[in-house]
């Protein structure tokens, strides 16, 4: 077995015996015993009660933080002519068409969201066993097919977060820094948390949220009580 470096080893000490925490006091923990030399993200996971195997199951959604993520967005917007030229105002970093395809199938992926007009999706759709597999294929569920291309680029830059069920019915995400104020990690958590909890499909049997986490990049867990994420 490895051994622990002293850093890692006081964090792990640190959070023994913390389980079901609120979420104020998991993230003055987390805040508490960052050391990494880098801003660490502050990352929720959520283990749902859902198999999205099923249709019926499928979680996904997205969520405007309220105090943004503190991370810079790369978006790409696949149209063209006047609508190509909104989404280069509004700042998106990438615009293009096929071309913008061609790139992606060329294996370069420089972007972390994904924007399209409808008029584009047959074009975008030959990239689906490329983006899909990275939550990256544009969905007007989730607002990224759109002719409002300005607002779409806007709120992604501004800290819009997609949220989508893995096979084993776990979301996760990044919800702000470690440097962000206690108050506002908190206000972040419970509209990611919310957010999730409007999500519930149909399908769901049985309890929905099982399990709350919180974490930062390098440090370790820490579960946080369902009742007091989500305000029930």
């Amino acid at each position: 077995m490895a051994k622990l470096g002293k850093r890692t080893r006081a964090a792990r000490e640190a959070f023994e015996g913390k389980e079901n925490v609120t979420i104020e006091e998991a993230v003055s923990l987390i805040k508490t015993n960052s050391n990494a030399k880098f801003d660490e993200t502050v990352e929720i996971a959520m283990n749902l009660g859902v198999d999205p195997r099923h249709a019926d199951q499928m979680v996904r959604g997205v969520v405007g933080l309220p105090n943004g993520t503190g991370k810079t967005v790369r978006v790409a917007v696949f149209a063209r002519g006047p609508k190509a030229d909104e989404a280069k105002e509004a700042g998106a970093d990438i615009v293009g068409a096929e071309d913008l395809m061609e790139t992606i199938q060329g294996g370069t992926i420089e972007f972390d969201r994904c924007i399209a007009t409808p008029d584009m999706m047959p074009v975008v759709g030959r990239l689906g066993k490329i983006l899909g597999p990275r939550n990256l294929m544009p969905n007007p569920k989730v607002g990224t097919v759109t002719m409002d291309v300005k607002e779409a680029v806007e709120a992604a830059k501004g800290g819009q977060v997609q949220f989508k069920a893995e096979k084993a019915g776990v979301v996760h995400a990044g919800v702000g820094k470690v440097s962000f104020d206690e108050a506002k990690l908190a206000e972040n958590i419970r509209a990611f948390v919310n957010a999730v909890s409007a999500a519930k499909p149909a399908g769901a049997k049985g309890t929905y949220m099982k399990k709350i986490s919180l974490s930062s990049s390098m440090g370790p867990g820490v579960t946080v009580d369902v009742t007091n994420a989500t305000g029930n």
